[in-house]
């Protein structure tokens, strides 16, 4: 099959090579330049303009978009949708919110256009482990596009499916990230207390290692562990800042809307939230409201 590329972030670059391997013809398109040329690099044909990526791929059209979500992945879309013609495919691979998902599957279908959302786990080990896919889409188009789920899956029939119709894909997905974040969680902490214990001079690494083979905890994320505790157990070259890219709170609204309790996945969203504090105003005022009920002592920003 031939299919465009549009984003050629090192994700999208990735993906784009793994297809080229997989003897799918890509045409590689992105507003950086330089990003382009890496693409052709790698083997996929360039194309400068929207119009040029248009007329480098034979109707009907398939176009993967990998930008980041909200008003990049907006813009890009729309501009398709300037210059593509009627039976011709749209897919959203980002971590774009299913409900704008739902909506521009809409707009696009009235201007005789296709969409489809897939929500794309696998990061930066994706080019040799493969991606894990969850889409959603018509089925009869989604039908069309399986030799490229194929291709990007660990394998033909595994790590993908059609999970259901438009947003389906992102939504799967956006839960998906609210459960990495409670996992991530429970092994920080884990890790946490173990090395707090200093008086048994625990080895983490080791201990990863022990946990990866055999035990109910061992998961990918622990592989990942491991790899960050053989380096520097003491983590001295990084700072507790944890960033989120939006599914978290995104499920946590949802679970909310749902009446669904998910504590969990809400918890571990908050606690990065406390990792950007450098100092909590909140924890001041509860010292505070510690000494002046029971006289308790605080610690004075001198100590």
């Amino acid at each position: 099959m031939e299919l465009a590329m549009v984003g050629l972030g090192r994700m999208g670059v990735n993906m784009a090579t793994r297809l080229m391997r997989g003897k799918h013809r890509v045409v590689a398109f992105d507003l950086n330049q330089a990003a382009i040329a890496h693409a052709e690099a790698e083997g996929a044909e360039g194309a400068r303009t929207i119009d040029e990526l248009r007329n480098k791929l034979s109707p009907p059209r398939t176009v993967w978009v990998m930008v980041p979500s909200g008003n990049p992945t907006e813009k890009t879309i729309e501009g398709l949708a300037g210059v593509l013609e009627r039976g011709d495919i749209i897919i959203d691979g980002g971590n774009s919110n299913y409900k704008d998902s739902v909506r521009r599957a809409t707009t696009l279908k009235d201007k005789g256009l296709h969409f489809v959302d897939v929500g794309t786990s696998g990061g930066i080990w994706g080019l040799s482990e493969g991606y894990s896919m969850m889409v959603g889409g018509d089925k009869t188009i989604v039908q069309s596009l399986q030799p490229i789920f194929e291709t990007l899956a660990p394998g033909p029939d595994k790590g993908w499916g059609h999970v259901g119709p438009n947003g389906a894909g992102h939504f799967v997905k956006m839960v998906h990230n609210g459960i990495e974040y409670g996992l991530m969680q429970a092994y920080a902490e884990g890790f946490d207390i173990m090395k707090t214990r200093k008086d048994f001079d625990l080895d983490l690494h080791q201990i990863a290692e022990i946990w990866r083979h055999g035990s109910v905890v061992r998961s990918w994320l622990l592989d990942l562990t491991a790899e960050a505790l053989a380096e520097d157990q003491d983590l001295s070259l990084i700072q507790g800042w944890v960033a989120d890219s939006g599914e978290g709170r995104w499920t946590v609204a949802d679970a909310i809307d749902l009446d669904v309790p998910a504590p969990v996945i809400t918890l571990s969203l908050l606690m990065r939230f406390v990792s950007r504090q450098k100092e909590s105003y909140a924890a001041k005022l509860l010292a505070a409201m510690r000494n002046k009920f029971g006289g308790h002592d605080v610690r004075s920003t001198g100590q």
